[in-house]
């Protein structure tokens, strides 16, 4: 009886999630209220309350449902016992991609966090979480590329955070404007080949260490002097 009470309080903590993934999605955020979502999921603003605090509490769970596994799978990939950091690393790449284009919960999730949701007020603080995920990611990503330099498997050349982030810019710019626009490429189809790119551009060394503040590039003009 105590297993299917438990059972049966997840199953309408899902239906509520559920609900609200749609609800959001045609609606906006700001535009959609608990009872909205309530009459969405067949059940009271009471069974809402029970389960969660607030809007901004349901909209977080909403968004972990999504975003936990793969921060999981970064995790993982920055351990220090994993062999190929890089192959690792492009595997959670091509993961995120290739989800979003063929996860609907995924796609609506990623749509009403970038496109849906105005972070003020009761959303504020949701936004705070949002951030600390990605920053956990590239966190990640960066010990995952400091990892394989430590291997040799890329150039010491290469600016680990900078390297990190920039692979989180491209994740978003591609995923967000994919969400806004389906027709913008196949997504998943071109997933592997374009973190393939990336991520030979790592292995070329082109993500150079920054320079100290005020320490001045050379020329190349001042190279080739140096050099006769």
């Amino acid at each position: 009886m105590v297993r299917r009470t438990k059972d049966e309080a997840q199953e309408t903590r899902n239906r509520i999630l559920d609900a609200a993934e749609h609800v959001f999605s045609e609606r906006g955020v700001s535009r959609t209220s608990l009872e909205d979502i309530a009459q969405a999921a067949g059940v009271t603003r009471g069974a809402i309350y029970w389960h969660f605090k607030d809007k901004s509490d349901l909209f977080a769970a909403m968004v972990n449902r999504v975003t936990l596994p793969m921060e999981a799978m970064v995790a993982r990939a920055s351990d220090e016992s994993v062999e190929d950091p890089i192959a690792s690393l492009k595997a959670c790449a091509v993961n995120a991609l290739k989800s979003t284009a063929t996860n609907p919960q995924v796609q609506r999730v990623f749509d009403v966090v970038t496109h849906k949701c105005e972070y003020l007020g009761e959303m504020a603080g949701v936004n705070n979480r949002i951030s600390a995920v990605q920053k956990g990611c590239v966190d990640r990503a960066e010990q995952t590329i400091r990892n394989a330099i430590k291997r040799g498997l890329l150039p010491a050349s290469v600016d680990p955070r900078l390297a990190a982030v920039g692979l989180d810019a491209m994740l978003y710019g591609l995923i967000s404007n994919w969400l806004a626009n389906p027709g913008y490429l196949p997504l998943e189809r071109h997933a592997e080949a374009m973190i393939d790119l990336y991520m030979d551009g790592l292995r070329s060394g082109r993500a150079r260490r920054a320079l100290s503040p005020g320490k001045p590039r050379s020329s190349g003009k001042a190279r080739r002097s140096r050099a006769r």
